[in-house]
């Protein structure tokens, strides 16, 4: 059965046109009192970053330079998410210390290999983040040393990511640098901070 699809009009475009939002962005930069949700990517409007955990990382920082991310959702076939994996996990010693381990080279280490499993991550509740503003990000973020955390719903199928914050996109649109420390979470962490 095919149906017919008549074209739709096409105007001249408006010599006032503007994107949306443009105006107000321009005008009114945004700060620490601005709504957090304003600063969130949802995952609902912006598919995530995704990549598998048999990808190598050498692939994982590939990606996160195409796709202008500093991180990706580990995931599998079905979408569960088994961890995330940042520009950090890929650059930083973690894939050299585990190809000396296992006697593998760079590029044959895998993202499951440095990412940091579901098990180990927090993430914030969407109804705080509702009612946050992005003060509240901020400040919980520097408190635990991150970089990015991420935002989950709670339904009667469970949590489902929805998004996440990142310092780097909240200080873009900020207009401020955002410093934050990194705050060691094992005691291996603490002893190599210490050296």
């Amino acid at each position: 059965m095919t149906r017919d699809y008549p074209p739709l009009a096409t105007p001249l475009l408006s010599p006032d046109a503007q994107l949306p939002g443009t105006a107000t962005r321009s005008a009114e930069r945004l700060n620490l009192e601005t709504p957090a949700l304003e600063v969130m990517t949802d995952f609902t409007r912006i598919p995530a970053a995704t990549i598998e955990p048999s990808a190598t990382v050498d692939e994982a920082n590939q990606f996160m330079i195409r796709r202008g991310v500093r991180s990706l959702m580990v995931v599998d076939s079905g979408l569960r998410l088994l961890g995330i994996i940042t520009a950090n996990d890929v650059l930083g010693e973690r894939p050299v210390k585990v190809a000396l381990e296992r006697n593998v080279r760079h590029n044959e280490v895998l993202v499951r290999d440095v990412m940091t499993p579901a098990e180990r991550l927090e993430a914030l509740q969407l109804d705080d983040v509702a009612a946050a503003k992005i003060g509240h990000i901020v400040t919980t973020l520097a408190r635990a040393g991150r970089q990015h955390t991420l935002v989950v719903e709670s339904g009667p199928q469970g949590q489902t990511v929805r998004g996440i914050f990142s310092l780097t996109h909240m200080a873009s649109e900020l207009g401020i640098p955002i410093e934050v420390p990194v705050v060691a979470r094992t005691f291996a962490e603490v002893e190599a901070a210490l050296r």
